[in-house]
């Protein structure tokens, strides 16, 4: 993954995460659960992006 996710990628990832953490964070606001989603995917993508620096500094 070396661009951005497109909106509807993001949407997709945030919809499965949702479903996988589902009774996790039930008790929170549904305006709660859509920040926490979005910022695991902004985590993940971010992740990626370092990961993918390395890797390619380990290439040379």
């Amino acid at each position: 993954m070396t661009q951005k996710l497109t909106i509807k990628q993001r949407k997709e990832l945030e919809s499965k995460l949702a479903k996988a953490l589902k009774q996790s964070i039930k008790p929170f606001s549904t305006e709660l659960q859509k920040i926490l989603l979005d910022d695991l995917v902004t985590a993940f993508q971010n992740r990626i992006k370092v990961l993918n620096r390395v890797q390619k500094k380990r290439s040379y």
